[in-house]
């Protein structure tokens, strides 16, 4: 489904220096909507005094930002990974925890071992590494952690997008791990391979959402930028299943980060526009492609086959908080209002092997990444649908010729997608009105999307960046 992605040239210069020091990582859910700040001024005396107190009551000591022994301990771990070790602490403290479980994804757990024995040293709590796989802020195992008797679940590497009045029976911290990096040399790349008026928009992985933002108040001055949002995410993040539209005139993608999945995301969002890569830990830059029509070829081919079936499996994912189970609702409600019989089944992990267990099922609808079919549904005997694309087979909405990459977006084309306002809990606003489908077609049979991807360009729906 891929070319190899094609190598350019990039400036070579003596590296070295420091990215400025990061802003403060905000919880994305608790960012407040656009036009919704009020002026200092005009605010209530009282609302301001428990604004004042709740940042007292959460704001980390300055003898515990000082203390030489914290300090000490927190050395041994990388001096450009941020692992917010005192704000850890002190939140530990102050939820009185007596057991808490570390989570992160593979990557980072060479440092789980120092990072319990400081949270060991500094606190009166017991830690525990929780080392199932976790592929991303979708894995958050709370239901783990409280089995192991965890009163306190500390999640690293990603952004908070289950909220923390979600994990009930324990408290939740996210640590983004915000890694700081040469953007001098990323910022001599971009100004080396495009022209000055270009149209660039920048995204990444939470790690590096702070380097993002730093290099594109530099490139202001000279390129058109936008660090585009696609809500409930941090402005410039992306995930392998959620990521915004771009407005037509976006000359390029550029994804800071090392791999090809996030950026894989919003190239199917975009496919008429230009991806390239900076990989920060070899300093390669690249542009890359990816085989829109074979995938889209691939899926249509799944959803016709799934549109005849007569048996249907859902499978809701339990790893970590992967399923939903309000889509699964969703789901079972629309085959039961069409007569067709289904079976449940909850998995942790997807695999042919596995589903070849189930005979009897004709077609499979996983409730659990999205991109598990779009990468590996042909990997699978039988359609492995995902709620979109089950969608499609039933007839709900018209396939799409730019696929949907919008999982986890505020503002999603329907209830089988996890935030949509029609699948809210009791007591929360409504989402945002989701988008009109762009182009009306034969659901059950699909219809294709452009020949060309370039065709795509003038298709804008969703979330549009603002530019400053």
């Amino acid at each position: 489904m891929r070319r190899p992605a094609a190598a350019l040239a990039w400036p070579r210069r003596p590296l070295g220096a420091r990215l400025p020091p990061p802003a403060a990582a905000a919880c994305p859910r608790a960012m407040a909507a656009p036009g919704s700040l009020r002026c200092a001024a005009t605010r209530p005396a009282a609302a301001a005094g428990r604004a004042a107190a709740r940042r007292a009551a959460t704001q980390v000591p300055e003898e515990l930002l000082s203390d030489p022994e914290l300090r000490e301990a927190a050395g041994a771990l990388p001096a450009n990974y941020n692992f917010e070790i005192p704000k850890t602490v002190w939140r530990i403290r102050q939820a009185g925890a007596k057991k808490v479980a570390l989570q992160m994804p593979e990557g980072l757990l060479m440092f789980a071992c120092t990072i319990a024995d400081i949270i060991e040293r500094f606190t009166e709590a017991e830690a525990v590494v929780m080392g199932d796989v976790t592929y991303g802020a979708c894995c958050v195992d709370d239901y783990t952690a409280r089995a192991l008797g965890a009163d306190f679940l500390v999640h690293y590497g990603h952004s908070c997008l289950i909220p923390i009045d979600a994990t009930q029976g324990l408290k939740m911290l996210y640590v983004f791990v915000d890694i700081k990096i040469d953007t001098s040399h990323f910022l001599e790349t971009l100004r080396f391979n495009f022209a000055p008026g270009a149209s660039l928009a920048l995204v990444s992985t939470i790690q590096f959402v702070s380097a993002v933002q730093a290099a594109a108040q530099e490139l202001r001055p000279q390129y058109r930028v936008c660090v585009p949002q696609c809500k409930p995410l941090s402005p410039g993040e992306i995930l392998g299943c959620t990521s915004p539209r771009l407005a037509q005139d976006t000359d390029a993608i550029v994804y800071l980060g090392d791999g090809r999945f996030h950026l894989e995301s919003i190239m199917i969002a975009n496919p008429g526009i230009p991806a390239y890569r900076y990989d920060p830990y070899s300093k390669v830059f690249s542009q890359e492609h990816y085989a829109h029509e074979r995938m889209r070829s691939a899926r249509q081919d799944a959803i016709r086959t799934a549109a005849r079936a007569r048996c249907w499996g859902l499978i809701l994912g339990t790893l970590g908080r992967q399923g939903s189970p309000r889509i699964l609702q969703h789901l079972e409600s629309r085959l039961r209002a069409l007569g067709r019989p289904f079976v449940r089944v909850l998995l942790s992990e997807i695999f042919p092997s596995k589903l070849q267990l189930f005979p009897g099922v004709d077609a499979w609808v996983q409730i659990a990444c999205p991109r598990l079919s779009i990468d590996w549904g042909e990997a699978f005997s039988k359609p492995l649908l995902t709620p979109y694309e089950a969608a499609v087979a039933l007839g709900d909405i018209e396939w799409q010729p730019t696929y949907p990459m919008d999982f986890y977006a505020s503002q999603s084309l329907g209830p089988w997608t996890a935030n949509h306002g029609a699948l809210q809990p009791p007591g929360r606003p409504p989402k945002a009105k989701p988008p009109t489908p762009l182009v009306p077609g034969d659901g059950a049979e699909g219809t294709h999307g452009p020949t060309d991807p370039a065709d795509t360009r003038g298709d804008v729906a969703g979330v549009q960046p603002h530019r400053d």
